[in-house]
């Protein structure tokens, strides 16, 4: 193995690619002869937008969009952490597959998605667009909201839309073994199924406070095969150092990611994935927005406001790159804003400066808004948004004014959640639970001006998983944990000097 790097495959099996094509050719031809109301129908699950509507079918895309091609300002570059030049891709070998270090540097518009790619993503996608009249009625707004799900796909979330290409390149270049960290276990979950269906060896570093508060999440990577560790651990010496000091740490995204990338590092037949924050990572989400621009224009819509929640942006990301795109083009004008807990808030009271992704500082420093790589947020229930940074291409997307961002505490985000379960009928995961508490102030705005603003949320993934969360909050023992300024300060203060 390299050691002067920054950080001191197997074929599709032919019954799910047949099975894939299949479910593929039946869907087109029911689709396109039965001119359906549903925006989807698949594996059982379907979603009605408009009573009546005429739509035509929406096919899952078979490219991914690269929102860098299109800005007028390109994001900074990342930087070694010992010279403070510009990453080569010779620095990211050791981590991770030529292809996805090329897509990290791609300034292509557009990006193949592999037809193995395409026959996983058929299980569950398209996913559908969901426009919520019960909630809308609930709430007596004019405000017309929609949603788009991912939580129909196996994990119940939107992860699976990029552990199954990492898994597939990984595995194309004949890796045996990936290694990631998890925060509520959704990443985790979604990266353990892609290895179950590729045959590579699956290790998970879950943050100690959803690993455990989340058992189900943990039993759920265990099924599909993956090794699953409390993070952080005795295993690594990243995480040895962090319970030397604190062994009572409840971790944070940061020290999982430590952990991971020092295993992949020191093991030649190793790689490592991440389920957020890269560029090939936000890449691979493009498929949410890509359909559901689609599925709006086939029902005659358009956004007036899309809102999404932002822990290390994936989702967010995925969901509104393409409608930038449009924005950019002069075509659709929304307003574009992240939601971010209160707790945790990079975009909102973070710094816009270089910082490592991980703790202990094995990753490149790469420029983005960040409390410092030293932060370990509050035990939220939204796991997944617990990350002391945002990721660097929506920061860059930040300061170029393209988007807002606010953040919200956690009981006003268990409340919408309960508002929304006993109007729409599905349980929310913590994460998009700050999306759908936007979105009814939002509503709820309109009703006061009587505004008919068009709202898209995006709503990544259920809560099926994270019922205790949810008893915690109905029996009244949920609290807004405070952000701490000082705490925030200290852990700046860790934050490389760097000039750019």
């Amino acid at each position: 193995m390299a050691t002067e790097s920054i950080f001191f495959g197997n074929p599709v099996p032919s019954s799910l690619a047949t099975r894939g094509r299949v479910e593929k050719q039946w869907l087109r031809h029911f689709s396109v002869k039965t001119k359906p109301m549903y925006l989807r129908l698949s594996n059982g699950y379907r979603a009605r937008a408009a009573l009546g509507a005429d739509l035509k079918a929406v096919e899952i895309p078979r490219q991914w969009y690269n929102l860098i091609a299109d800005l007028p300002v390109k994001p900074p570059p990342y930087l070694h952490p010992k010279t403070l030049e510009p990453v080569k891709p010779e620095d990211l070998s050791a981590l991770f597959p030529d292809e996805l270090i090329k897509q990290e540097a791609s300034t292509e518009k557009f990006i193949d998605i592999p037809d193995e790619v395409l026959d996983v993503y058929s299980l569950w996608r398209p996913t559908p667009l969901i426009r919520a009249k019960r909630l809308e009625k609930l709430l007596d707004t004019p405000a017309r909201i929609y949603y788009k799900y991912e939580g129909n796909s196996p994990a119940g979330s939107h992860k699976p839309n990029t552990a199954i290409p990492q898994v597939w390149y990984n595995a194309q270049q004949g890796i045996k073994n990936v290694v990631t960290e998890t925060g509520a276990g959704q990443w985790g979950s979604s990266l353990a199924f892609a290895c179950s269906l590729f045959g590579l060896g699956c290790e998970v570093w879950q943050v100690r406070a959803s690993y455990d508060q989340k058992p189900y999440r943990r039993l759920m990577m265990q099924t599909w095969g993956a090794k699953v560790h409390p993070s952080p651990s005795n295993i690594t010496e990243a995480g040895r150092k962090i319970l030397e000091m604190d062994p009572s740490s409840p971790g944070s995204l940061g020290i999982a990611i430590s952990e991971a990338v020092e295993v992949a590092a020191t093991n030649a037949d190793t790689k490592y994935c991440l389920g957020s924050v890269l560029n090939h990572v936000l890449l691979h989400q493009t498929v949410i927005g890509e359909e559901c621009l689609k599925q709006m224009e086939a029902i005659g819509e358009t956004p007036d406001l899309i809102i999404g929640c932002t822990g290390g942006g994936s989702n967010f990301a995925g969901l509104s790159f393409p409608f930038i795109r449009e924005k950019l083009n002069g075509k659709i004008n929304p307003i574009i804003r992240a939601v971010e807990p209160t707790a945790c808030p990079s975009l909102t009271r973070g710094v816009y400066a270089y910082d490592y992704g991980d703790t202990a500082g094995m990753t490149p420093l790469m420029k983005m808004h960040t409390l410092g790589h030293d932060f370990i947020p509050d035990p939220i229930h939204a796991g997944g948004l617990r990350y002391h940074g945002m990721a660097p291409l929506i920061s860059h997307v930040y300061e170029l004014g393209y988007m807002e961002a606010i953040a919200i505490p956690q009981t006003e985000c268990f409340q919408g959640a309960i508002q929304f379960a006993r109007s729409e009928g599905l349980i929310p995961a913590p994460e998009p639970t700050h999306a759908i508490a936007a979105t009814i102030r939002e509503a709820l705005r309109c009703r006061e001006t009587g505004e008919s603003k068009v709202i898209l949320t995006a709503m990544c993934g259920h809560g099926h998983f994270d019922l205790p969360s949810y008893g915690k909050y109905l029996q009244g023992n949920m609290v807004d944990l405070s952000f701490s300024e000082e705490k925030m300060q200290a852990s700046l203060a860790s934050v490389p000097q760097v000039l750019a």
